[in-house]
């Protein structure tokens, strides 16, 4: 049978376009740019990398703190929406302050800030998938999303590619060029979360209370007691917080690994280019599959492909490496990712799945605090770059495990 989207499926799916174009230039430009910065200002690349892990580190441990309440308060009744609207406008203005930014310090702050205000969108925006479609389509439109995503994020991408690549031949600076980019980055961003803003209505919510905040709280507090006697919910979070610790470290930190090993920032920016291409077959290909092989045995095909690419990175030196390993994450991350998302959004109650998505989003974004940080200080402890990759790959062999644990649990083989 032919999947077909809905308008408003369609209209969700827009979001991750126009999001992922913030987080393309957050694992490709960005960083190269800021390795531009710091070098101007006598940065070594050991150093360089591993402020640039701190940085990510700082972001993860601020929605740690912020998502669960902010989940709690948007799964009350017409809140889901404005807070939506105010996340979005927080990362897309933190994209555009990016291009004044003069000092590697300042560009650090302005990135954390706007990096937050992406990080915390996803959260009401991966939640609203209980809203927008059905349970036996959440799969496929998940998938979807992403394979969109990447693809969609690609046209924007490309614009600031030229914009920065032929700054030179068309008599701009650097910085001009940058900022160039940041603006169209920031307006692809913002005109792709409309529709969905505009046609969103939360279905499932609890009502409101007085005290927001308080009320909040005591709502985290008792889904945090669920949570520990719901077994399925409980081992999967662990297992994300494992395995997709890797992942999410390997996004935010495969730019600036290739340029701490030297590797050419065009050549770079090209392989990733071509992650998000082979992401977008990939994905669709996860989606399809999902309809008929269950999440359990899928995601588990994705961690072990995963441990396959930190043996790779461990000991990649050349150019052609970066390449290979490019392909290799697009063919899975896209996967594991929407898979995740959507076996989560499965699995709890429809009506606090803001909430249960920002506790989700601790056991995800919040775990690769552990990652990023450990491959700065391993970095720096050893002078070695290499020997900080090797680490995600423990991770990864808990986060299987655990995962097959709670594959137990799963309501449907």
């Amino acid at each position: 049978m032919k999947f077909k989207l809905t308008a408003l499926e369609k209209k969700w799916i827009l979001y991750d376009i126009g999001n992922s174009a913030f987080i393309m230039l957050c694992t490709t430009i960005i960083p190269i740019y800021f390795n531009y910065l710091a070098e101007q200002q006598n940065l070594s690349s050991v150093d360089y990398l591993a402020y640039w892990g701190y940085a990510s580190s700082v972001i993860t441990l601020i929605v740690v703190i912020l998502g669960p309440v902010l989940g709690a308060i948007a799964d009350q009744k017409n809140r889901k929406r404005p807070l939506f609207l105010f996340t979005i406008l927080i990362g897309s203005i933190g994209c555009v302050a990016l291009g004044f930014a003069q000092t590697w310090i300042l560009f650090l702050v302005i990135f954390i800030t706007a990096k937050v205000g992406y990080s915390t969108s996803l959260i009401f925006y991966d939640s609203m998938l209980t809203d927008i479609t059905s349970e036996e389509r959440m799969d496929s439109v998940s998938s979807s999303g992403y394979a969109w995503g990447y693809i969609g994020s690609c046209i924007p991408f490309v614009v600031c590619l030229l914009l920065v690549l032929g700054s030179g031949s068309i008599g701009l600076s650097m910085t001009t060029a940058m900022a160039l980019a940041f603006l169209v980055t920031s307006l692809w961003w913002i005109a792709c979360s409309l529709p969905i803003y505009k046609s969103y209505s939360q279905i499932h919510f609890v009502e409101k209370r007085k005290g927001a905040l308080n009320s909040a709280f005591s709502q985290l507090w008792h889904s945090l007691i669920e949570i520990s006697h719901n077994k399925q919910i409980f081992f999967f979070l662990l297992a994300f917080f494992c395995y997709i610790d890797g992942v999410y470290t390997i996004i935010d930190m495969a730019t600036a690994y290739g340029s701490a090993l030297g590797l050419d920032s065009a050549g770079l920016l090209l392989a990733l280019l071509v992650t998000q291409i082979v992401a977008f077959p990939a994905t669709i290909i996860f989606g399809r599959l999902s309809r008929k092989y269950n999440a359990t045995k899928l995601i588990p095909v994705c961690i072990v492909a995963y441990m396959g690419v930190v043996i790779f990175a461990f000991f990649m030196t050349k150019q052609i490496h970066f390449w290979i390993l490019a392909v290799w994450v697009g063919m899975f991350q896209g996967g594991v990712q929407s898979l995740s998302r959507s076996y989560f959004a499965k699995i709890i109650p429809p009506e606090k799945s803001s909430e249960y998505f920002g506790i989700l989003d601790i056991c995800g974004k919040g775990a690769s605090f552990l990652g990023t940080t450990l491959i700065g200080v391993i970095s720096q402890a050893t002078g070695s770059v290499n020997n900080g990759i090797l680490v995600l790959i423990v991770l990864f062999i808990i986060g299987l495990f655990l995962f097959l644990r709670a594959a137990k649990y799963t309501r449907t083989a």
